[in-house]
């Protein structure tokens, strides 16, 4: 998951530099929550008006892609 190297400044970055598209800001306000809040993905899901699927989707998409491009 989370490189425990990085700052939160530094996963920040990440979020802005590989999170786009449509639903670019809510996606980081999503993942944001989860990473550094440990927000459950039911709680999410309220909070965003989403289902919990779809909640689990935004955030392992986005993990996926911004966390496979950092080494180590």
């Amino acid at each position: 998951m989370i490189n425990p190297e990085l700052s939160r400044s530094q996963i920040e970055e990440l979020l802005y530099e590989w999170i786009i598209g449509k639903n670019a800001e809510r996606d980081r306000a999503i993942l944001r929550r989860r990473l550094f809040d440990g927000i459950t993905y039911e709680r999410l899901a309220e909070e965003f008006d989403l289902s919990v699927r779809c909640t689990k989707q935004i955030v392992y998409k986005w993990q996926e892609r911004i966390f496979k491009h950092i080494p180590g």
